[in-house]
């Protein structure tokens, strides 16, 4: 198939990428011109294991291009995918206006048949607008053209999108045009041969979908926090309680992790928009706004952690951190834990040297003038002169660090555990002070 996608951030990159290697021409179009030259040269602007090899293999082949040219995009794809962003407004919801220019921006070209297939995370009701967008353009021009209107969301794991998209669990479609489902029936054909994980339903189902799957894994983790801090306080170990729980099968054992707090582009920026379109509906969502009122405790806990062992003023404290990403696998550094820390600590006095073995450039792009912060270009050097370390994000290589390196460079043996990486009775007897989440210090 021809496939236009608009926009080449995380998922529209991923998306027209993994298209691509199944033998679809795939044409990707962004508007941001150094982005374009930087995919044309071979380079790639987001870190996600896999998709570099997987870009550059499909740019060899000449099945996967990249322009800034609206005109060639319209003409190029029957199938036109919509990646774009959707920050959220003020009030929390999310800004449709580039999802909404770049549906206008096809009708104004469109000549045949298009299927304007909605990749981006969007509240329900987005197919109407872009509908309605596609349409004024088309009267404006006095132009008839068919097209159908389709709610594809993305479930993509930053940090495994390609295998995510590649193998996935549930392909959701909102289509009401027969055509259009028998389309992106073909399309996804490929990647659900050995089960039909394809799930039609109507649009406004499937943009709803998306929202409710990213609301109830945000709930899980700020559910699973809020109890570790019950854990803490009465002296049960939360990673024991997690075992207990995740092995009935109807509760599992995915995102049940206490730690320092969800972050990224997808948990915060969903939970409010839903909250937001809740609202609009007359529905206040209770639990949600207690999730997200969670969360952001949450992300105040290691510095809680901090301030009780070595008081309010961290002046002359140096702390290494680890970790900066919101999550392994990713240079994300977007509602990042990290920040939320680095920010107390610094506003206290101390000063902060982090390390983190793919994120540390785009954090220095996130945190331009953080004072008091800098890099370190290895975990172990980051604990040079440093009275604690802080660990935020569980990179697989913090798992199994050298603790005679951790005991013997630090000032005192000390290391405060965002994400409950080690065994509060191994450290105990390796001689290091240790600070985990809710693990049973009554």
């Amino acid at each position: 198939m021809k496939i236009t996608v608009v926009g080449t951030g995380y998922v529209g990159l991923v998306t027209g990428a993994c298209l691509a290697e199944m033998g679809n021409h795939v044409l990707c179009m962004d508007l941001d011109a150094r982005k374009i030259d930087m995919l044309n040269t071979g380079g790639i602007p987001i870190h996600e294991p896999g998709l570099e090899e997987v870009v550059q293999r499909n740019a060899a082949a000449k099945r996967l291009e990249f322009t800034t040219d609206v005109d060639r995009a319209v003409a190029h794809g029957t199938l036109q995918f919509i990646a774009v962003g959707t920050p959220p407004d003020e009030d929390g919801s999310a800004d449709l206006q580039y999802v909404v220019a770049a549906a206008r921006a096809i009708g104004e070209r469109m000549t045949d048949y298009k299927v304007v297939i909605d990749k981006s995370t969007v509240p329900v009701g987005t197919a109407d607008k872009v509908r309605a967008a596609i349409d004024a353009a088309l009267a404006a021009r006095g132009v008839k053209c068919e097209y159908a209107v389709v709610s594809n969301p993305e479930f993509l794991k930053e940090g495994a999108a390609v295998a995510d998209f590649m193998r996935p669990d549930r392909v959701v479609i909102g289509a009401e045009d027969e055509r259009a489902v028998l389309l992106m029936r073909s399309l996804y054909a490929p990647y659900v041969r050995n089960r039909d994980r394809v799930l039609v339903m109507d649009i406004r189902s499937a943009e709803f979908t998306k929202y409710a799957a990213n609301a109830m894994l945000a709930t899980r983790i700020s559910f699973m926090n809020e109890l570790s801090r019950v854990a803490e306080a009465v002296g049960a170990d939360i990673e024991l309680v997690r075992q207990g729980i995740g092995s009935d099968p109807r509760i599992g054992t995915q995102f049940l992790y206490a730690g320092a707090g969800y972050g990224g582009s997808c948990f915060p920026k969903d939970v409010k928009a839903l909250i937001r379109s809740a609202s609009e509906a007359g529905h206040e969502l209770e639990l949600l706004g207690a999730v997200e009122s969670v969360n952001e405790r949450q992300k105040q806990l290691l510095a809680d952690k901090i301030v009780a062992r070595y008081g309010k003023d961290l002046s002359g404290k140096r702390f290494a951190l680890w970790g900066l990403a919101f999550k392994p696998g990713t240079d994300d550094m977007r509602e990042a834990p990290s920040r939320v820390l680095i920010d107390r600590l610094t506003s206290l006095g101390a000063e902060v040297v982090a390390y983190d073995p793919v994120a540390a450039d785009e954090a220095r792009r996130a945190m331009p003038d953080q004072e008091g912060l800098s890099y370190a270009d290895s975990a172990n050097a980051a604990l040079e002169g440093a009275d604690a370390l802080v660990i935020v994000t569980e990179w697989k290589e913090f798992r199994s660090p050298d603790f005679d390196a951790i005991r013997n460079t630090l000032k005192e043996p000390l290391v405060f555990d965002g994400r409950n990486l080690f065994e509060p009775a191994l450290m105990e007897e390796l001689g290091i002070e240790y600070h985990g989440i809710g693990r049973g210090k009554a």
